[in-house]
């Protein structure tokens, strides 16, 4: 009887212990490296810079170029990227923004009508359509310069998920990436097969939380972008998303980035910043690094 209550004991202890543990890749971004303290909500007050699309607005770089994107990493400490990939005819992945190549580039037509053979006869154009020197460089190349350097958030184009996974993976970078998602069941095909890799995700609106929220996927995993300011209609998404300790990105490409001038700019990026976004999206990174290292 003795033997029995202590076995008992022994059974109800141990039960207790494994309820009471915590699976850390749903709280603490186990798997996810240096990426979960970097993206990770703590309420410091830090603002990231992503880079929409590399630096390419009012410089000499393209957008979408490699060029452009080392550019960036060498004036904006802790910058990450948001970048487009697209298929070839070939079905290589490269980097383009749009489905043809005639804003950006030298060539018309659409991208998956040319082979990558033919697209390294293309030259990328800079944000005043004048051609450059610069080519198009592939998905691949540009993860193999970044790993180490910067994060790569691949923006959602025509290339099929499982395509993405598997580039990824031949290439290691699961900890060097970003996958931006737009619904739940996006989010929770590339972390079953990700598990180690952050994602983007689309939460502007109480319909899109709840999609995120019961895709399952770890929030320690997330960082979200909530629209292009922070404002009465989604500042209580915002309070539910940093009670998940997930940053949330506003997107100035549409507004302020669109200013005629650099000292209006900076005043649309202070009026931004007095919001307490975690992460400011931008086509000018350098601009908006000197108005935060500078305020």
């Amino acid at each position: 009887m003795k033997n029995y209550f202590w076995l008992i004991t022994l059974i109800t202890a141990l039960l207790i212990t494994l309820c009471s543990c915590k699976n850390p890749s749903m709280t603490d971004g186990q798997g996810l490296g240096e990426t979960y303290s970097q993206f990770h909500y703590t309420g410091d007050g830090s603002i990231l810079v992503s880079g929409h699309r590399g630096a390419w607005k009012n410089t000499q770089f393209p957008d979408n170029s490699l060029e452009g994107l080392q550019y960036a990493t060498e004036k904006v400490p802790g910058i990450f990227f948001e970048i487009d990939p697209r298929l070839t005819k070939d079905s290589v992945i490269i980097l383009m923004h749009d489905e043809t190549l005639d804003r950006t580039t030298n060539a018309t037509g659409k991208v998956s009508d040319f082979t990558f053979e033919e697209l390294k006869e293309v030259r990328l154009k800079d944000y005043k359509g004048e051609v450059t020197d610069y080519k198009i460089p592939t998905l691949e190349e540009v993860i193999k310069w970044g790993k180490g350097k910067t994060i790569l958030n691949l923006d959602k184009k025509d290339v099929p998920l499982e395509a993405t996974v598997a580039l990824i993976k031949q290439c290691g970078a699961e900890e060097h990436m970003m996958l931006t998602v737009h619904t739940g069941a996006q989010a929770r095909f590339y972390h079953d097969r990700l598990p180690n890799t952050m994602l983007s995700a689309w939460v502007r609106n109480d319909r899109e939380y709840e999609d995120m929220a019961i895709s399952g996927v770890p929030w320690s995993h997330i960082i979200a972008y909530v629209g292009p300011t922070i404002n009465e209609g989604n500042h209580h998404i915002v309070e539910k998303l940093h009670g998940h300790g997930v940053r949330c990105m506003v997107g100035l490409s549409p507004t302020h980035d669109r200013l005629e001038s650099k000292e209006e700019r900076a005043l649309g990026y202070l009026e931004e910043i007095k919001k307490k976004p975690d992460i400011i999206e931008t086509d000018l990174p350098v601009e908006l690094y000197e108005v935060l290292f500078n305020r």
